[in-house]
C-alpha cells in the first residue's frame, strides 16, 4: 500500500527483499501446495474469512476448517491466500518460533493491490509486533519500561471518571447502545489520558483506527491515523509531561520520531479496538449467560470470570499475530509457501477439542488463564495487565450504575462488524430503569466527536 510520506512515516527500503517464486495470490487452487475448496470458497480456492457469513458464525468456520487438521489454507479477502493455524499447539509452535516464522511483511506486500482491504493491518511497520531479534527487543523495551510507570490506582481513577460521564450522557434515557455511546469512547479516552493526547488529535485516531480494523476506506483511514499520530509526537516533543508517550520518547534507547510514531499506532490499536470488544463481549455475555448473570449483584469475581471466558472462546482478536516462513515448510501436515502469511486463530486454538480448554462446559476454563488471548512467545502483549483492569473497571461501572441493566434484543440477534481479524459486536442495545448522574466530582476528558 501506498501512503502519503507527511502521513504516515515511511518504512525500511525493501529493495533488497525479492519475493520468492512460487504462486502468487490469484493463482488457481491446484498451483498452491495449500490450496482447497469447499462451501464459501473465494477466487483462491480457499474458504472465504469475509462476508455475512464468517462475521456472522466464526464457530462454525473453525469447525469446518478443523476437518483438515490444525492448519488450514484460507482466503483473507478476495484474492489474499493465507493459513490459518486453528490448533492450540500448533499455535504455540509458530508464536515461539520468530527464526522460521518472522514478521516482515515487506515481501508479501508486493503480491497485493494497494488498495487491499487487509494491507493496514499486515503492512510492515517498525514497531516492536512486527519486528524480530534486535529491533524489536530494543523497541519493546520503551515499550514495555513506559508502560510499568503506570499507576494502576490511578488508572482506575481515570476509568471511572470517564466511564461516570459517558453513562451520564444516557443514564435519563433508559436505554443506550453501549457499544457506540460507552465501549467504543471510553478506550480513545483512557488512550488520551495515559499518552497526554488533546481531544482534537484524539478525534483523527479513532476514525484512522476504526476504519483500519473494518476494513472501510482503509488507505484513506490509514493515512489520517499516521498524521495524527506524528501530531502527537510533534507535541509531547515540545511540550513532555508525565505520560507514557513522553516517558517512550525519553527512554534510554532514544525513540526516533518515525519510531515514536509507529510505536504509537501500535498502542493505540492495541489499546481502543480491542480493548472496546472486550468490553463489550463481556458486557454481552454477563446480560446472556445464565452462569453470569445471576451473580452481577456479587462484585468484581463474576466480571472477572466473565473475562477470562471471553478471553477463552470469544477473544476481542481472533485472528492476528500474522508471520511469514522464511522458506517453503512442512508443517503439521501442510506444505506453506515461503512469505505467505500464516494467521493465527487465538478464538479457534484457544477452543481447539484436542485440548481440555476446548471443553465448551467451561469447567476447564474456570480460573485458568493459558489462553492465547494475549498471545505467547517473544511478542506477549506488553499491555495484558493495563488491558485487563481498564476492561474490569469499565464494565463494573456500567453495572453498578446502572444495577437492572438488561439485553434490548435477544443475544442471537447482535450483529458483529466485519472483518477477518476482530471479534467485535457492531452494537450492544441495552435498557434499564432511569438512573441519576453520578455525583459531582473533577470534570471527565470531552468525548470524541
Amino acid at each position: 500500500m501506498t501512503t502519503d510520506p507527511a502521513a504516515v512515516p515511511p518504512s525500511a527500503p525493501a529493495t533488497e527483499l525479492e519475493p520468492e517464486p512460487g504462486p502468487g495470490p490469484d493463482a488457481a487452487p491446484g498451483a498452491n501446495p495449500a490450496g482447497g475448496s469447499g462451501p464459501g470458497s473465494g477466487g483462491t480456492g480457499r474458504p472465504r474469512m469475509y462476508g455475512p457469513a464468517f462475521d456472522a458464525a466464526p464457530d462454525r468456520f473453525y469447525a469446518e476448517l478443523r476437518e483438515r487438521g490444525p492448519v488450514a489454507p484460507v482466503e483473507l479477502a478476495p484474492g489474499v491466500p493465507a493459513t490459518l493455524v486453528i490448533g492450540y499447539d500448533a499455535a504455540l509452535e509458530v508464536l515461539r518460533d520468530p527464526g522460521t516464522f518472522p514478521k516482515d511483511a515487506r515481501r508479501w506486500e508486493r503480491t497485493v493491490a494497494p488498495d487491499c482491504p487487509v494491507l493496514p493491518m499486515m503492512m510492515y511497520r517498525p514497531n516492536c509486533l512486527l519486528t524480530d531479534g534486535g529491533v524489536h527487543a530494543r523497541l519493546r523495551a520503551a515499550v514495555t519500561d513506559s508502560l510499568a510507570r503506570l499507576d494502576p490506582f490511578t488508572l482506575r481513577e481515570h476509568v471511572e471518571r470517564n466511564g461516570d460521564a459517558l453513562i451520564d450522557a444516557f443514564a435519563a434515557d433508559g436505554a443506550a447502545d453501549l457499544a457506540a455511546q460507552y465501549a467504543r469512547v471510553l478506550p480513545l479516552l483512557i488512550f488520551n489520558e495515559m499518552f497526554g493526547c488533546p481531544a482534537e488529535i484524539g478525534d483523527r485516531l479513532v476514525f484512522g483506527m476504526s476504519g483500519i480494523f473494518d476494513g472501510v476506506e482503509a488507505e484513506k483511514a490509514n493515512a489520517v491515523l499516521g498524521e495524527a499520530v506524528l501530531d502527537l509526537v510533534a507535541l509531547k516533543r515540545r511540550s513532555p509531561g508525565a505520560d507514557v508517550a513522553s516517558w517512550m520518547l525519553g527512554h534510554p534507547v532514544g525513540l526516533t520520531d518515525e519510531e515514536m510514531a509507529h510505536q504509537l499506532i501500535l498502542l493505540l490499536g492495541a489499546g481502543t479496538e480491542p480493548e472496546q470488544n472486550l468490553i463489550t463481549n463481556g458486557i454481552r455475555l454477563l446480560l446472556s449467560d445464565d452462569r453470569f448473570a445471576g451473580d452481577l449483584s456479587g462484585g468484581s469475581l463474576p466480571v472477572e470470570e466473565a473475562l477470562d471466558e471471553i478471553l477463552w472462546t470469544d477473544p476481542p482478536m481472533a485472528n492476528y499475530a500474522v508471520t511469514y516462513p522464511v522458506r517453503d515448510l512442512d508443517f503439521a501436515g501442510v506444505r506453506l509457501p515461503a512469505d505467505q502469511p500464516v494467521v493465527i486463530s487465538f478464538a479457534a486454538a484457544n477452543t481447539d477439542p484436542a485440548r481440555a480448554g476446548g471443553d465448551r462446559s467451561g469447567a476447564y476454563r474456570a480460573g485458568n488463564r493459558a489462553h492465547l488471548a494475549w498471545s505467547a512467545g517473544p511478542h506477549t502483549c506488553p499491555a495484558k495487565n493495563p488491558a485487563r483492569l481498564i476492561a474490569i473497571v469499565a464494565i463494573e461501572r456500567v453495572l453498578d450504575r446502572l444495577p437492572d441493566l438488561e439485553l434490548a434484543v435477544p443475544a442471537g440477534g447482535l450483529v458483529w462488524r466485519p472483518g477477518p481479524f476482530h471479534r467485535a459486536l457492531a452494537e450492544l442495545p441495552v435498557r434499564f430503569p432511569p438512573a441519576p448522574r453520578a455525583p459531582a466530582g473533577p470534570a471527565a476528558a470531552r468525548p470524541p466527536r
